[in-house]
């Protein structure tokens, strides 16, 4: 690929960081690229959407190089276009365009979004009511019986930060067994409050991160290492080092920045949703009883693993609150009772959650957990099938610059039967 379009690119994006903080969650690239970016007058909204758009129009009409390696140059393409499409809606939404939520998240993650189904969260309802002992409560009795269950599983706070660092300590040693990472890399991890969400990974480069997790509200025995896993191992840290490593390392600069609200967030949130079972197995229950019992906790990893396949029949509900509240123009009192009925969530929590899907910069983002879960675990499930270890799997999305399209057009072209070796 020409190098003037990766780093025409890489200036774009970096631009959009001037015109919300933020909005490049990492940076690895050349620094003096990013001093040339600050130091230019301040970018025009419209002006960046005209840019994104001639740059397509070039990659359209450019001989891309695989860079020699194993990423083809269509492949590179494809990521480019696709990215420089989002980039292109969020000039539009900063220059003040009013554009519908289900069009901006599909130019943004390049997924098409719909409404849930309430009798299939009325059906989680009733497995989770079983998963408790309650069979046959609903509504508000069983809000009251899922919460008494939360109460028992939350963290005593002293304890979160040591239990943070066991669990990242047990599951670095499990994925560097599998996924070589440099000696350097390394994790620190802070507690902070007052923020939308639970966790956040920012990536510092040369293989560093910092993790927040956010204690404004409690933190949950059967919700702890998820966070940790995705947020670290094998979740974000670990894919940003490797990417880093084997891709940044070959030449491929594009995947020297990460930016907001673009395909690279439905793929990575996606994977990290993964991780803990990636790296545990279904089985990761009763791996976390054990070192809960280490601290003088008990934690029901049977109750647990039954709960957790229960809520998983919930996982629309969140981006059914999105819809309600910008696409069909709904109440944020409505859409709290909505989350309160569904998730059974307390009210505290409830508006927790919407602060993060009122935020300008956030709003579509929940549709990266939803989407991204269910495509990437399908796209698991069928080369489990056939055989293929899940973390080996796993590794791909590590490793690989993926994107939705690949991964649906994989999904597309799988055989009924018989080794899947011509995906991309």
């Amino acid at each position: 690929m020409s190098s003037d379009i990766v780093d025409d690119y890489l200036r774009l994006g970096l631009a959009f960081d001037r015109l919300e903080p933020g909005f490049v969650d990492a940076y690895t690239g050349d620094p003096g690229l990013r001093a040339e970016v600050e130091n230019a007058p301040a970018p025009d909204p419209k002006d960046l959407a005209r840019r994104c758009r001639e740059l397509i129009g070039r990659i359209s009409t450019s001989s891309i190089s695989g860079q020699g390696g194993s990423i083809s140059g269509a492949d590179r393409a494809e990521f480019l276009r696709s990215h420089l499409v989002a980039l292109e809606c969020s000039a539009r939404t900063f220059a003040g365009e009013q554009i519908g939520f289900v069009d901006e998240v599909a130019a943004y993650f390049d997924v098409h979004i719909r409404r849930g189904d309430e009798d299939v969260y009325a059906d989680a309802h009733a497995r989770l009511a079983d998963a408790l002992g309650v069979p046959g409560l609903r509504g508000a009795a069983l809000r009251d019986a899922y919460q008494a269950y939360r109460r028992s599983d939350e963290i005593p706070t002293d304890l979160i930060r040591p239990l943070v660092d066991e669990i990242s300590g047990a599951l670095r040693d499990v994925v560097r067994a599998r996924f070589p990472l440099p000696a350097v890399e390394t994790v620190e991890f802070e507690i902070v409050g007052d923020k939308p969400w639970s966790g956040f990974n920012y990536y510092l480069g040369d293989y560093r991160s910092k993790v927040a997790i956010n204690t404004d509200l409690p933190q949950y025995m059967s919700v702890l290492p998820g966070l940790v896993a995705h947020e670290a191992y094998p979740g974000h840290h670990t894919e940003h080092c490797r990417k880093e490593q084997r891709l940044v390392g070959a030449g491929y600069d594009e995947h020297s920045i990460f930016l907001v609200n673009t395909p690279q967030c439905l793929m990575a949130e996606g994977l990290a949703d993964h991780a803990l079972a990636a790296a545990m197995g279904d089985g990761w229950t009763w791996w976390a009883a054990e070192i809960y019992a280490d601290f003088g906790l008990r934690f029901d990893a049977e109750r647990a693993a039954a709960i957790s396949a229960a809520t998983a029949g919930l996982l629309h509900v969140r981006q059914d609150a999105a819809l309600m509240l910008h696409d069909e123009g709904r109440s944020t009192d409505d859409v709290a009772g909505f989350l309160e009925r569904w998730l059974l969530a307390p009210p505290d929590r409830a508006r927790q959650m919407l602060r993060f899907l009122t935020s300008p910069l956030w709003r579509a983002y929940t549709s990266t957990y939803v989407e991204g879960y269910e495509l990437l675990g399908a796209w698991l499930d069928m080369w489990e099938a056939r055989g293929e270890s899940r973390l080996d799997t796993f590794g791909r999305l590590l490793d690989e610059p993926l994107t939705p399209a690949a991964l649906r057009s994989a999904l597309r072209q799988a055989p009924e039967s018989g080794p899947l070796d011509s995906l991309p």
